[in-house]
């Protein structure tokens, strides 16, 4: 899924993830994704993002393996959904320590708030993306709650393979 130039057989391993994760739709739809909001139609509107853009980012995700298309039922259709793979819930660290360098480095507007990510399985907010800072455990996503004041939400992250 190159955007200027096809890193996919540099040496360097930065280069090669930036092949795949460059695009900045990518985590996002991989954060949508990890809330289990995998349908088009919602992260369509939750993303703000045209429908032919979309249906690019999904199927190079699916090409590089972040993604995996999952039957879900709509009525009496049975309809084409999308989960996160192994290797997209392993994005956890990185969309959380990105969640984190950006309330300390950006502004937060007017009406927002502290973003907070709760490690369910001790109860605690982590401060840190890879480990729980309050426990040390290791975070999955299936133990993690993100707390968002400016949406009123608190969202319970899936695990790989979860279509809500």
């Amino acid at each position: 899924m190159p955007l200027r130039s096809d890193w996919s057989t540099e040496y360097c391993p930065i280069r090669r993830s930036l092949d795949v994760l460059g695009d900045p739709w990518v985590l996002l739809i991989v954060r949508d994704v990890l809330h289990g909001r995998g349908r088009f139609d919602t992260l369509r509107e939750n993303l703000g993002i045209a429908d032919a853009v979309l249906s690019r980012r999904l199927a190079a995700m699916v090409d590089a393996g972040l993604l995996t298309r999952v039957d879900y039922r709509d009525g009496a259709r049975i309809r084409k959904g999308y989960a996160a793979t192994d290797a997209a819930a392993e994005l956890l660290p990185v969309l959380q320590q990105l969640a984190v360098w950006g309330e300390k480095h950006t502004a937060m507007p007017d009406g927002g708030g502290h973003m907070a990510m709760i490690h369910e399985t001790c109860g605690q907010e982590t401060a840190q993306g890879q480990v729980c800072s309050a426990c040390g455990a290791v975070l999955t996503a299936e133990q993690m709650t993100w707390v968002k004041p400016w949406k009123n939400a608190r969202d319970r992250l899936q695990p790989a393979g979860a279509l809500l």
